[in-house]
């Protein structure tokens, strides 16, 4: 499969990478091609906000393709060519906001937790 590449300056071959430095890459791509759905997800973060090829026929994500962020394009070659084509020509702009919220979750949850925790009388006990 390699060697069919061959040498190419678009295409990198790159051991497993970290969460972070994974993050990195999203971010300063022009466009993800993907068949996981956690990566369909992570495209659309407020920081990264990228358009995503699903190399799938179908996708547990339907939330990214109605928002404009992702688009399902199957598994033949010529099907995947030509959207990879149409996304770099096309150039739109990816919707503002995420479909799976605006990444403060973890602070509003967390604000929550101490909210309760200041009504909690002394021991616990409710």
């Amino acid at each position: 499969m390699l060697r069919k590449l061959g040498p190419t300056e678009n295409v990198q071959f790159l051991p497993p990478l970290g969460y972070f430095d994974f993050l990195v890459l999203m971010k300063n791509c022009e466009m993800i091609i993907t068949d996981s759905g956690g990566i369909q997800e992570e495209a659309t973060a407020p920081g990264i906000r990228k358009p995503v090829l699903v190399i799938r026929l179908s996708t547990e994500r339907p939330e990214a393709v109605e928002a404009g962020f992702a688009r399902v394009v199957g598994t033949q070659k010529a099907g995947v060519l030509n959207a990879m084509e149409q996304t770099l020509d096309d150039r739109r702009r990816l919707p503002r906001t995420s479909p799976y919220g605006d990444g403060t979750a973890a602070r509003k949850i967390v604000d929550i937790l101490r909210c309760e925790a200041s009504m909690t009388p002394r021991g616990g006990e409710a």
